[in-house]
């Protein structure tokens, strides 16, 4: 089964009972099917469904050019490492069972796409407008915040750098073709797994704290603590399946309480809960407004620029990958339009040992990824095979248009032999021959500038001595202050 088909089951399957089963406490707040299509169009929920569409486009958008710009971006898997070493690797190494891995990995991917849909569909379900307003902005937001956060400090998955780490998810077939058609499989900081959900969990509670309700006597506590707990075993499954690193989690909560907090703050004036939506705006406050929040969004671009700089200079020198003994990963390489090409140098920096490559269309892979893991014998039969020396370079052309493939890399030597010694390092530079890096700048405007509304608002709400969760608009308290000076 398809997994599109797979994630129209759980929705049409799963949603009734989760929805019917977290109002069970509460069934006068369901809203009577008859009335569906009235509050559907009264709420205007159709906004929540067009919001789900554009994200899916905007991350199709900033997937195409991640790839293309990294031969100037590069990545800062080198530096992360360096930190946390082996660390996922202990726990990957003290968990480790198929059982457990098959669980996950369903989890991994269709319990979080699941729970990101029907947390919108439960909210609008139980009559809550203003939390289903602010867990579908969650899913959009959050995304548009992390863009720069993907592009411009890449840091490859741990499987791909640890040496002798499994990537329980990215070498399973089926779970492989996917991911390679709708993931870099690369982009590993911030952790989306964990932004998101935390984003919902932050909304739950800054919505409750401002209308000073317990979280334990909402209404909707009982699915709080399962968002919550979906959250920590999201955290688990990420570091033990060779995705994410241990920075991943604080990074990724860090984005998700600067989307909630944009959420929080913006979703009262979109809804005029407090009289027309630009009640209030003038032009000093305009001028204010995006000369504050410009400022900080310049300060981020810099940081941005400069990175870019720092790392287009180490390009000749930097390391791809590390592959320990027995070791196999691959590169993806994106699809393209008829007539380019995409020119890929790997070098093997090892002295001694000889590096093995295959190059493949992702579909034709399937069979050496049958058992969840690469069967390199098997996968050497299935596409193009080549050696590498030690110390020399491949130079491979890709032209078959509108087809991902995989540069699959494997390390010949002794299973079981960890020395540093059995380590061959990697470095891959792919050219895709265009120039799309003011791409990459346009698209991380949104993030950069929804960062400086959320410092500029909460610097504006200390000044005026509110709480720093007050989401009435500030026209409202700058007025008050006035009248109590």
């Amino acid at each position: 089964m398809e997994p599109y088909s797979i994630m129209l089951l759980m929705i049409i399957v799963l949603t009734p009972i989760i929805c019917w089963l977290f109002s069970f406490h509460r069934p006068d707040m369901r809203i009577p099917w008859r009335q569906w299509s009235r509050v559907f169009h009264e709420k205007r929920y159709y906004l929540h469904a067009l919001g789900y569409i554009v994200i899916i486009k905007w991350k199709a958008l900033t997937d195409n050019i991640n790839e293309p710009i990294k031969i100037k971006t590069g990545h800062w898997t080198e530096l992360v490492y360096s930190v946390e070493g082996d660390l996922t690797k202990w726990i990957q190494d003290a968990f480790q069972n198929d059982v457990l891995t098959d669980f996950l990995n369903f989890h991994y991917l269709f319990i979080y796409l699941f729970l990101i849909y029907v947390t919108t569909v439960y909210f609008a379900f139980t009559g809550d407008r203003d939390m289903t307003d602010k867990v579908t902005m969650n899913y959009i937001l959050i995304y548009a915040l992390a863009v720069p956060y993907y592009l411009f400090f890449n840091v490859e998955v741990t499987s791909s750098w640890i040496p002798q780490m499994d990537a329980l998810l990215y070498h399973d077939g089926w779970y492989s073709s996917f991911y390679a058609a709708h993931d870099p499989l690369d982009n590993a900081v911030p952790s989306l797994h964990v932004a998101i959900p935390f984003g919902i969990l932050y909304l739950n509670y800054l919505h409750v704290k401002e209308k000073g309700i317990k979280i334990t006597e909402w209404r909707h506590w009982p699915y709080h603590l399962f968002v919550a707990i979906n959250t920590l075993l999201f955290i688990f499954t990420i570091l033990y399946l060779g995705i994410h690193w241990f920075v991943d989690i604080p990074l990724g909560i860090i984005i998700g309480g600067i989307g909630a907090l944009f959420i929080h703050h913006l979703q009262p004036r979109l809804r005029n809960d407090f009289g027309p939506m630009f009640k209030g705006v003038t032009r000093k406050k305009v001028w204010r407004h995006l000369f504050a929040e410009g400022v900080a969004a310049l300060i981020l671009l810099t940081i941005i620029l400069m990175s870019v700089n720092i790392q287009s200079e180490s390009v000749d020198t930097r390391i791809s990958y590390q592959l320990g003994a027995g070791d196999s990963t691959f590169e993806i390489i994106q699809e393209i339009e008829p007539g380019s090409t995409v020119t890929s140098n790997l070098t093997n920096l090892h002295n001694s040992i000889t590096l093995e490559v295959v190059v493949i269309i992702v579909e034709m892979s399937e069979p050496g990824m049958e058992d969840g893991s690469i069967n390199w014998e098997i996968m050497k039969t299935l596409g193009e095979y080549y050696t590498i020396e030690p110390q020399s370079t491949l130079a491979l052309e890709i032209e078959t248009p509108n087809n991902y493939h995989l540069i699959i890399m494997h390390n010949p030597g002794h299973i079981g032999d960890s020395t540093d010694s059995e380590v061959v390092q990697v470095r891959v530079i792919n050219d895709y021959n265009e120039d799309i890096m003011w791409k990459a700048v346009l698209l991380s405007l949104p993030s950069l500038w929804m960062t400086g509304f959320v410092v500029h608002r909460l610097y504006r709400l200390k000044k005026y001595k509110r709480s720093l969760i007050d989401s009435t608009p500030s026209h409202l308290w700058e007025q008050e202050f006035v009248e109590s000076e």
